[in-house]
C-alpha cells in the first residue's frame, strides 16, 4: 500500500483531521471556552496558565534555535523518514479501525 501522506502533509496533520480527533478537539474546546465564562475565578486561573504556556514554548524555541538550525539537514531527512513511517501506520490504522472517520458522537 501506498502512503497517503503527500509531502507538504504531516501525519499530526492526517491526525488532527481524523473526525473523531476533530469532533473531539471541537467539544473540548466548547467545554473548556464555556467553563471560563461562567467561572470568573476559573477563567484567571486559565488565562495565567495559558500566559505561561506560551512563554515557556517561546522560551523553548529560542533555546533551541541554534541546535536546530545545526542539525537541520540531518533533522529534515530524519523527520521524513519518521513522518513517512507514521503516515504508513495511520494508513493501516484508517484500514483497520473505521470507526475513525466518524465524529465521536456516532
Amino acid at each position: 500500500a501506498v502512503s497517503t501522506c503527500p509531502v507538504q502533509e504531516n501525519v499530526l496533520q492526517r491526525v488532527l483531521q481524523l473526525p473523531v480527533v476533530s469532533s473531539t478537539c471541537e467539544t473540548l474546546q466548547r467545554k473548556y471556552s464555556s467553563t471560563k465564562e461562567s467561572h470568573p475565578l476559573m477563567a484567571s486561573v486559565c488565562e495565567v496558565y495559558e500566559r505561561g504556556v506560551q512563554g515557556a514554548g517561546a522560551l523553548a524555541m529560542w533555546g533551541m534555535e541554534p541546535v536546530v538550525r545545526r542539525l537541520e539537514p540531518q533533522c529534515e531527512s530524519a523527520v521524513a523518514v519518521a513522518n513517512n513511517l507514521a503516515c504508513r501506520g495511520l494508513d493501516h490504522l484508517e484500514e483497520k479501525i473505521p470507526a475513525l472517520q466518524y465524529p465521536v458522537d456516532k
